[in-house]
């Protein structure tokens, strides 16, 4: 069974769940996807298969994109990625999978998305830092702390957090349980948050993760 899809982050929710309890969850548009191209161990040295989501205009596609898109007989695509299958896998280009081929409810789940951006932004908003007294005559309220050692060696160290850009960038929120999977309306429902703005897009498989016993 192929354990992997494409969607478009709707918002969240709550739920109940069997027992009574009000769990938050998040609402993706799930698929349907279409398989672009067919990678094999014997032309590309891996077995995996791209695949796209959500239809885009031909004049916003590149040369060698809309080439890919004519071959597989199928639309410009906006989202496209590319997920490792087994050798003896049966897709092949131009195979639709919607939502409920690939997950059921109970599956545990990756959801990767860009993470919302934030600009530029201080220590201690980016990084949590405590910052200095609010007192009236502190001259040290948000500003950044000690950069480090003076004469040896002499230098900032790598890795050393300091302000910048917060945000915008690709986030994987791990091991997200399944709780509603709707092939007929094309929704993903998981326990839990996903990275991103409503309608960012996100990339949904299997998770890593071995669940505890």
């Amino acid at each position: 069974m192929n354990k992997f899809m494409l969607g478009k982050k709707a918002g969240m929710t709550q739920m109940f769940d069997t027992e009574g309890n009000v769990i938050p969850v998040t609402v993706i548009e799930c698929g349907p996807i279409d398989v672009i191209q067919r990678k094999t161990n014997g032309v590309d040295t891996y077995e995996a298969v791209k695949v796209g989501f959500s239809d885009q205009k031909e004049n916003r596609v590149n040369r060698p994109d809309m080439g890919q898109f004519k071959k597989a007989d199928i639309n410009p695509k906006r989202f496209i990625k590319e997920f490792h299958v087994a050798e003896d896998s049966e897709l092949k280009v131009g195979d639709r999978l919607v939502v409920s081929d690939c997950f059921e409810v109970g599956d545990r789940v990756d959801v990767s998305g860009v993470s919302k951006g934030k600009g530029f932004a201080g220590n201690v908003k980016r990084h949590g830092q405590k910052g200095g007294r609010e007192a009236h005559g502190s001259k040290y309220h948000r500003r950044v702390g000690s950069l480090g050692p003076s004469a040896t060696p002499a230098r900032v160290r790598k890795g050393k957090k300091l302000p910048g850009q917060m945000g915008n960038i690709n986030v994987t929120v791990q091991n997200l349980e399944v709780v509603v999977v709707d092939g007929e309306r094309n929704i993903l429902v998981v326990k839990g948050a996903v990275p991103g703005v409503p309608g960012g897009y996100l990339s949904i498989k299997a998770t890593v993760k071995r669940q505890k016993a």
